[in-house]
């Protein structure tokens, strides 16, 4: 394995613009794919919520892009990272270096797709509610997604190349957390004896965090942010420890 950071921060490097050049391959909007697939699922919710059933809720189309965008990252990143190693068997077979780079660059490539979103939400933000010195909390906000997204990914792509059936698991899972997560309805209106439940739920935290900051403009609640730390760092560690201990015999099982 390659001793060096340079080496590692090369080989990631290259992994993160393969899989962004192999995505948008002859397609003709190209990055722009990025930002349709959210912005259909506004108007559609948005129609739905406004139109056909009321959800008399203000700045709707934005309260359900600060849901979808979360969302999506997480359940395409981690959809992705866990069939990243089987998919790169010929690479892991045949050139030394560490494992863990290959879930790690495709949670960081989708990372990407995610920070052109997430410029266009905090443009439109600001453009109807206005700019907040709340919007400093972002950065840690996002950060504590993708260390949990990264810590998750690591250990179902390990456990992907022993259990084959585990991207089925998770593409169940996230169809089950579209609808368990508040994308379209507000954290006020869960009962609250649940409450608890998603607040220990990374992405429902996440969504609601986002929208403390964004739509109420004002700093996020203490408690929730640091349940969501402890868990995505917990997820980080726990992950880690699973991939160390499973990658050695990865050759044999490709």
């Amino acid at each position: 394995m390659p001793s060096h950071t340079g080496d590692s921060l090369f080989i990631l490097r290259n992994l993160i613009a393969k899989d962004f050049k192999v995505r948008y391959r002859n397609m003709s909007l190209g990055i722009l794919w990025s930002l349709v697939n959210p912005l259909v699922m506004m108007g559609v919710l948005t129609f739905i919520f406004t139109v056909v059933w009321p959800a008399r809720r203000t700045n709707f189309p934005l309260f359900v892009l600060m849901g979808i965008l979360p969302y999506n990252f997480f359940s395409l990143a981690w959809s992705t990272g866990t069939n990243s190693i089987v998919d790169s068997a010929r690479l892991i077979k045949k050139v030394p270096f560490l494992r863990e780079l290959v879930p790690l660059s495709t949670v960081m490539a989708n990372s990407l797709h995610y920070f052109i979103q997430f410029g266009l939400l905090l443009i439109a933000v600001g453009w109807v509610i206005g700019p907040s010195w709340s919007w400093a909390w972002l950065p840690l906000v996002v950060a504590l997604q993708l260390i949990f997204v990264a810590g998750l990914t690591l250990a179902t792509s390990a456990l992907d190349v022993y259990l084959r059936d585990m991207r089925y698991v998770v593409e169940s899972t996230n169809l089950v957390l579209f609808w368990l997560v508040p994308i379209f309805y507000g954290f006020e209106e869960i009962p609250s004896r649940y409450a608890w439940v998603y607040e220990l739920n990374p992405v429902a935290a996440v969504i609601m965090l986002l929208r403390t900051i964004l739509l109420d403009g004002e700093p996020p609640n203490l408690s929730t942010l640091l349940k969501f730390a402890a868990v995505s760092i917990g997820m980080l560690a726990a992950g880690a420890m699973i991939f160390r201990r499973l990658k050695r015999d990865f050759a044999d099982y490709l």
